[in-house]
């Protein structure tokens, strides 16, 4: 599986390491992703979800319908 956020799809990012001497190396800077055992109601059954810190702050407030909506995820296939 790719290290991509399953909700809001978040990915790494291209960057530089700077130096004390100001050289610059190309690095990668990981999303923050949690594997997160969720309860979704609606279909009475624990969800495996590979998601971002952010998405799991999100997830409290939204809800796990509102947010699998938006990002077009069925969950009855996850």
């Amino acid at each position: 599986m790719s290290r991509k956020c399953q909700l809001t799809g978040k990915k790494a990012n291209n960057a530089f390491a700077v130096s004390h001497s100001h050289r610059r190396t190309k690095k990668l800077q990981e999303a923050n992703l949690q594997w997160k055992r969720i309860w979704w109601p609606e279909g009475k059954r624990w969800v495996k979800l590979h998601l971002s810190t952010k998405a799991i702050k999100t997830l409290q407030t939204q809800g796990i319908d509102a947010l699998a909506r938006q990002a077009g995820i069925n969950l009855n296939k996850v």
